[in-house]
């Protein structure tokens, strides 16, 4: 029985993908690496020559360890599948920005939000317009899909034309289309909404209007972030 339970177990860690990595079958399908656990020559400072100094590389991971300044890709992308797992301690927050520019001081000024936020106590996390895998203050999350604080999650962004998805854990949480009449009712108000609710990216004229962007990743935000495999692939 010992000698099943240890062929078993050389089996499963045979199988597990390594870190940072890609599959033969992943590079004939064009993924390529943000990240390889070593090096972060892909990305730099927002309006930055490099990166940051509170960012490093910490056991195979991509981490920010306090609030600092956000980062974006060297290169820009239009259409693409990006996928991140990412990790973040008790009331951490932070998110994935696609399509940015770095027109305005801040990048969150130009594009969309994927949310990450560490999803209990995390002040973001009690509005589910602005919790976890939400489209930030667009289209809600859903609740129950992340995990726990410190244990990794997995994120798969699909942007595409006007038509965008978020997915966490195998889940998807919304798809929407950029530039729609509902994104722009979302973006600018409708007429008919006696709320008042403050439209905060309004008074933007050029958000979410990139066709090609960084990807860029929050640090301005509080808790110790962890990224790894990194992995985004063009699409037509």
């Amino acid at each position: 029985m010992l000698a099943l339970v240890v062929s078993c177990a050389s089996v499963a860690n045979a199988q597990a993908p390594a870190l940072n990595t890609l599959t033969v079958a992943e590079k004939a399908a064009g993924w390529r690496l943000l990240f390889d656990g070593a090096s972060m020559s892909a990305w730099r400072g927002y309006k930055m020559a490099d990166m940051p100094p509170e960012w490093s590389v910490v056991n195979g991971s991509l981490t920010k360890t306090k609030t600092t300044e956000d980062i974006v890709t060297r290169e820009q992308f239009s259409n693409f599948e990006l996928l991140v797992d990412w990790k973040l301690e008790l009331r951490g927050n932070s998110g994935i920005f696609y399509r940015a520019t770095e027109e305005q001081s801040r990048v969150y000024w130009s594009a969309p939000e994927y949310q990450l936020a560490e999803d209990s106590l995390t002040p973001d996390s009690k509005n589910i317009m602005t919790a976890v895998g939400a489209v930030y203050g667009f289209y809600p999350s859903i609740r129950g899909v992340a995990h726990p604080a410190n244990e990794w999650n997995s994120t798969r962004i699909v942007v595409q034309g006007a038509h965008v998805e978020h997915w966490l854990n195998g889940r998807m949480l919304s798809q929407y289309e950029l530039w729609s009449a509902e994104w722009n009712r979302k973006l600018h108000g409708d007429p008919s909404d006696t709320t008042k609710r403050p439209l905060k990216f309004a008074p933007y004229p050029n958000f979410a209007l990139a066709k090609s962007g960084y990807i860029a990743i929050q640090g301005d935000h509080n808790g110790a972030l962890s990224l790894r495999n990194l992995k985004i692939r063009a699409l037509k």
